[in-house]
């Protein structure tokens, strides 16, 4: 049995403890439930994943306060790049799901080292248990020790940008439900043959085993078949913003700051009149007492 047929049967066996588990998700929550939820890991490693990779059956952050974005695109349309100016000017955190899963195969004593390197050379996606708990446990750190003092990471609040995620629906859904929801996807498109020029001339110097015409030529395929798919689902849901990366950096920077200006404003906006309602709503409902012995 080859080490990704054994990870598999991990995740997909009926051990006592994967039935509770799958019971419980169908149950309806209560205090007890509650204890078996995962809890944000307090060592000092925060991106390392337990034995098995247990992910909540609720959100673990209130959307009112974590942002997530998730950026998405063929391998080589820039992500990274443009993720970093992102952080520079609005002050987020830049999370890479690939990143995380090259520093965890790279950790010593990995529970999943061997598995993730298997996946990342044939161009395959790793499963998402794995990754989507890497994703959380990085969240919990960052939110646990803030980047910056800024009105954006106070109070429990942060904003992140999670870069080459979520590669197939069962992720983006899984993400969703069990960290927090998504407020939108910035899917950078350009051709195939850009990308595999941009990735070749980076292989000559990153030192990353799938920069290579083989890999990457397979990435492509597993992009368009797994990924776009995520992209057509959330642009359904008017929550994809699309944007031309075939331009150079700077010029297509102009234009996913005009879209990112828009949309946390429009956030902002939309918070604060909830907000307003809210406090309408509460005090309407105070009144109520005072004004029912009069009827």
């Amino acid at each position: 049995m080859t080490v990704i047929d054994k990870v598999k049967s991990a995740f997909t066996s009926d051990s006592p403890e994967t039935t509770t588990t799958s019971t419980q998700s169908n149950a309806t929550p209560s205090h007890t439930e509650e204890k078996n939820v995962p809890s944000h890991p307090k060592e000092s490693n925060a991106k390392s994943v337990p034995e098995t990779a247990v992910l909540s059956d609720k959100a673990v952050f209130d959307q009112n306060k974590v942002t997530v974005i998730f950026v998405l695109g063929g391998p080589g349309a820039g992500k990274g790049t443009q993720c970093e100016k992102l952080v520079n000017d609005y002050k987020f955190k830049h999370l890479s799901a690939g990143d995380l899963l090259r520093e965890e195969r790279n950790r010593p004593g990995s529970t999943y080292g061997e598995l993730i390197t298997e996946y990342i050379r044939e161009g395959k996606i790793v499963p998402q248990e794995v990754t989507i708990k890497l994703l959380e446990n990085a969240m919990s750190s960052t939110l646990a020790s803030p980047p910056n003092t800024t009105n954006e990471w106070l109070n429990g609040k942060g904003r992140f940008l999670i870069d080459g995620f979520p590669r197939k629906m069962d992720q983006a859904l899984k993400f969703d439900e069990s960290v927090v929801k998504s407020s939108f996807v910035l899917f950078f498109s350009t051709n195939e043959n850009i990308l595999l020029e941009r990735l070749l001339e980076r292989g000559k110097t990153s030192g990353r085993d799938d920069d290579n015409k083989e890999s990457i030529v397979k990435r492509f395929r597993t992009f368009v078949e797994t990924s776009m798919p995520v992209v057509d689902y959330y642009r359904k849901l008017g929550k994809v913003v699309e944007i031309d990366s075939s331009p150079p950096i700077d010029e297509v920077y102009e234009k996913v700051k005009i879209e990112i200006d828009q949309r946390l404003n429009s956030s902002s906006t939309q918070t604060s009149n909830t907000t307003q309602s809210t406090s309408t709503t509460n005090a309407s409902n105070d009144a109520a007492p005072i004004l029912a012995p009069a009827i």
